[in-house]
Formats: structure tokens, sequence, C-alpha cells
């Protein structure tokens, strides 16, 4: 029997693509969307998931194990940005953006765990970012939601290995998707103090978007791991200088790398 996959933001970007390479390698693959009604173009099932609600998440889980009798791969995927300088982002937002790239994906794993233990095995892949790897500025946000999924993913890991799951992080630098569009940017405000250098790193952003990877490597990554008996805790895929950052951090200084992140953005 072909494994089974849920995919949860699997409508576009990296969901999209991950999903895509799966289906196509005999995988089957169930991706989420909050609106499924309105995505016409999907050559794999989309079942109607808000992370934000744990009811959507369990009655998706319930249809796959219904319809499949088991579920292999759980990715948590779905994520959104948010960019701005931390005190002009309304805490709401700051809020919402956890409720999505952080507890979103706890509420997912909840789900899934019961099953998995009755299957007494079972693979989650939680994608952060690398930008989880350190603070970045007007980043202050997405850096934090996505570094604290990281430290859960290390200490679940080690709760659920006895039951046969395998649980682990892969980190993708910049990849051109639509997650520009779709994050939250704090407005440039006119005579604020942070006018300039927040502009000035907006448009730097969004431009390693525009020139990031395509989401296929991220698809290749993610299929190599659910092929490996026995996933590391962490995996980074993005550019060489991206995941040479996170080398950089460890080594430096903490006052010499935070030179090198402000000469790098202009501050």
């Amino acid at each position: 029997m072909s494994k089974v996959v849920l995919i949860t933001g699997g409508s576009s970007g990296i969901g999209k693509a991950v999903g895509e390479f799966l289906h196509h390698k005999g995988f089957t693959v169930y991706g989420t969307s909050r609106n499924p009604e309105r995505i016409s173009n999907s050559i794999f099932p989309l079942l109607k998931l808000d992370v934000r609600n744990p009811e959507s998440i369990q009655t998706a889980v319930a249809q796959i194990i219904d319809k499949s009798g088991k579920l292999d791969v759980v990715i948590n995927n779905a994520g959104v940005g948010i960019t701005g300088p931390l005190e002009e982002i309304p805490t709401q937002e700051i809020k919402n953006n956890f409720e999505t790239n952080f507890f979103g994906p706890i509420e997912v794993m909840k789900s899934v765990l019961p099953h998995m233990r009755l299957q007494k095995s079972g693979l989650i892949i939680n994608i952060t970012s690398i930008a989880g790897y350190m603070g970045l500025p007007y980043r202050s946000v997405y850096s934090a939601s996505k570094g604290a999924l990281e430290l859960i993913t290390e200490a679940l890991r080690m709760e659920v290995k006895s039951f046969g799951i395998h649980i682990t992080n892969v980190a993708p630098g910049d990849f051109a998707t639509n997650i520009a569009a779709g994050r939250f940017h704090a407005p440039l405000l006119e005579g604020s103090a942070y006018e300039a250098t927040y502009g000035k790193t907006l448009q730097m952003m969004d431009e390693h978007v525009t020139g990031g990877s395509k989401p296929e490597e991220m698809a290749n990554a993610i299929y190599s791991i659910i092929q490996t008996p026995a996933p590391r805790i962490h995996y980074k895929v993005g550019s060489l200088l991206q995941k040479f950052s996170i080398v950089l951090k460890r080594i430096l200084p903490d006052t010499l790398y935070e030179r090198i992140l402000m000469k790098h953005y202009k501050l």
C-alpha cells in the first residue's frame, strides 16, 4: 500500500509543489486549504482545514483515516509571514501569526499522534525556516514563531520516539512562492523612526523571495526524508550562504554576528 500523506497548506507554494511531487511518486496525498472550493487545479484532494481551528483539524484527520485507514506522514507546512518594526506591529497581528505558525502545528500534531501510536509508526515533518535560527530585523515575530516550532519539535521528538514515531524539522531559506503576497506588513508610517530602514529592508526581503529557489527543491528534500529510516532532527534547504549563516551564528561572538546582520540589512 502507498504511504498516506497529509500536507497542511497544500494549495500553493511549497505545499503544492511537495504534494504534486509525492503524488507523482505514488503516494496517497491529501492537501488542505481554508477554502478548498476556490481551488480548481489541484491534482490531489484538498480538505477544508484551518490550523487555527482544532475542530477543523480533527474533522480533516478523521476523513483521511476513514477513507485511507491510516496516516503515515504529516507535513506541517501551513504558515504566514509577518514583517515590521516590533514596536509598530499590532499585538493582535503577533498573536494571529503565532496561532498559524506555532499553535496550529501543535494542534495538528495533537490530532494525529493518537493514530500514529496505534499504528506504531509515523513521520511528522515541521516546516520551519532558516529565519527561525536567528533574530532578523523587521522579521522578529516570524523568526520567533518559527524558532519556537523548532524547539517544540526537538522536545516532542524525544517524547514519542518509543512509539515508533519520528519528528523532524525542515528549515527552508528564501523560495520563489507567493508568501510575500499573503504576509502581514506593518505599514510604512510617514514620520516613523523606522521609516527609512524598514522601507529598505522590506524591499530587500521581497527581492530575496522573488529571486529565491524553486519550490521543487523542497519537494526533493521532503521526499528524501520520507525515504530515510531514521530522519535527523534538523534539515536546512536553501542557498549555501543562507545555510552558512547558521554556522556563523554558532561560531562567532554575538556582537560580531549582530554587526554582520546589521551591515547586510544596511542598518
